[in-house]
């Protein structure tokens, strides 16, 4: 079943849908982050597919700052620099610490779903994914990230120095054609993350493999993703 739901945050109201089975719950609950497109069928269709298996899905528009906007074409993003460049301008306007800050709204949505919830993202959303699970390390018992970017930089305030902090199980999945998440990057956050339960995975895949209106979406690797997503979930969510 899909519905829409507004939340209050911090900074107005953020619009966000539910996707849970049919019948009678409760079912563990999971966040889901998408990615740096918006709010979009494509997110729908994957939100729909984790709770299918039995999971109450909250997918909130991480840019209702920006609203009313239309999500850009994704054949058009990944050909066109000066789209992309326009989009993620735009896009950028909402910083990562204000969503981290909204995650707590998220938190309390899902509350009633069990003790602890599970979250997943995709590109920006895989970062934020983590970012959540290393801030709220008591909320989340499992964590998936998929062709997430910019894990590791050189700022201060970069992602990975909190990856320490997470409790949750944490599955990464990355691309082998991927600047924004290189083979040097991996190998920093597979240091960050030697105390917590993780799997970091290199697909046969490009940046932005999952969704299905992306130019380089992969189906088997898309396959392969809702495999290893739903058996971190199901190892750890009562």
């Amino acid at each position: 079943m899909h519905s829409q739901i507004e939340l209050r945050t911090d900074d107005g109201v953020c619009r966000a849908h539910v996707f849970h089975p049919e019948g009678e719950g409760p079912w563990p609950g999971v966040l889901m982050f998408h990615d740096g497109l918006g709010m979009r069928p494509a997110m729908h269709v994957l939100a729909s597919s984790i709770a299918t298996a039995g999971y109450h899905v909250l997918l909130p528009d991480l840019f209702y700052r920006m609203a009313p906007y239309d999500a850009p074409d994704p054949a058009a993003l990944f050909s066109n620099p000066e789209v992309r460049a326009a989009w993620f301008a735009k896009a950028q306007t909402t910083t990562v610490a204000a969503i981290l800050r909204d995650v707590a709204h998220y938190l309390s949505a899902l509350r009633g779903t069990g003790d602890r919830i599970g979250a997943t993202g995709y590109c920006l959303g895989g970062r934020l994914a983590l970012c959540a699970a290393s801030t709220y390390p008591d909320e989340f018992a499992a964590v998936a990230a998929y062709h997430p970017g910019g894990l590791v930089t050189d700022a201060t305030d970069s992602p990975h120095r909190l990856f320490d902090k997470i409790t949750a199980a944490v599955y990464i999945g990355a691309a082998t054609d991927d600047p924004s998440f290189s083979a040097a990057d991996q190998q920093v956050v597979r240091g960050t993350l030697a105390s917590v339960e993780h799997v970091l995975e290199v697909y046969l895949a490009k940046h932005g493999w999952v969704p299905i209106d992306t130019p380089v979406h992969d189906a088997s690797a898309a396959d392969r993703h809702r495999e290893t997503l739903l058996d971190l979930l199901g190892r750890t969510l009562s």
